[in-house]
């Protein structure tokens, strides 16, 4: 069974599902649920605007002096969700205990949005997230981009692939305090077989065609290359 399902016990404590282990045992009545668990061998990577959603992970005030290159990452990302808006992709976006961490930097234009989401879990998989996913028909994708790249990033990308979805990490608009643990993390999600990209591959990838009538949109959006973010040090 554990070949094929996650294994989910609801935990009062925390008021969502939690994944259970292999071996587990049920010694009282309780609510399990079981999550289909489909994982591609090849992932090809293609994104359709009609298939994918794009998830944006606590990009708040109280991070800004400690991630490396966030004011690259804040540009990067506020030209995602632009071109979002432009492609009617449904955007969902978390920040990790606001009361303590603050809200979505101002330069991010939530306008338009589909959820704005306070969190205290890691990932973005929540409960929420998951019915607003269900409201959608045909998603196939994720493109996730934010903070931290070795946490939230990377939890929330494993929880989606194990749920069956393919995912898009935009390498160029996510980061962490240290530039080791988001490049080992990157480096990680790869083997997985999470896709690693940029903004502009996304972007033009979703488009597809020169002729795409919002093609001239999303180019004017990426006249000026994004900036490197610190990737290049890895070159």
């Amino acid at each position: 069974m554990h070949r094929k399902f996650v294994v989910q016990l609801f935990a009062e404590e925390w008021g969502q599902y939690v994944d259970l282990p292999k071996g587990f045992a049920v010694s009282e009545r309780c609510k399990v649920r079981l999550v289909p668990l489909q994982i591609q061998l090849t992932t090809l990577g293609n994104l359709t605007p009609l298939s994918t959603v794009f998830f944006c992970c606590d990009m708040q005030e109280r991070f800004r002096p400690a991630i490396k290159y966030f004011g690259d990452i804040i540009s990067v990302g506020q030209r995602l969700l632009q071109g979002a808006r432009i492609l009617g992709i449904p955007v969902i976006v978390t920040e990790q205990y606001p009361k303590g961490l603050g809200s979505t930097v101002q330069e991010i234009d939530l306008t338009g949005v589909k959820l704005v989401l306070p969190k205290t879990k890691f990932s973005m998989v929540l409960p929420e997230v998951e019915a607003a996913l269900a409201e959608i028909p045909g998603v196939r994708s994720v493109v996730l981009f934010g903070v931290e790249t070795h946490v939230c990033i990377q939890q929330t990308a494993l929880e989606l692939v194990g749920r069956g979805i393919e995912v898009h990490i935009v390498a160029d608009a996510t980061s962490s305090r240290s530039m080791m643990d988001r490049m080992f993390a990157l480096e990680r999600l790869a083997r997985t077989g999470i896709i690693v990209t940029t903004s502009e591959a996304v972007l033009l990838q979703l488009v597809a065609d020169k002729d795409h009538p919002k093609f001239k949109e999303i180019q004017n959006l990426i006249k000026a290359s994004a900036p490197e973010s610190g990737l290049l040090s890895k070159v």
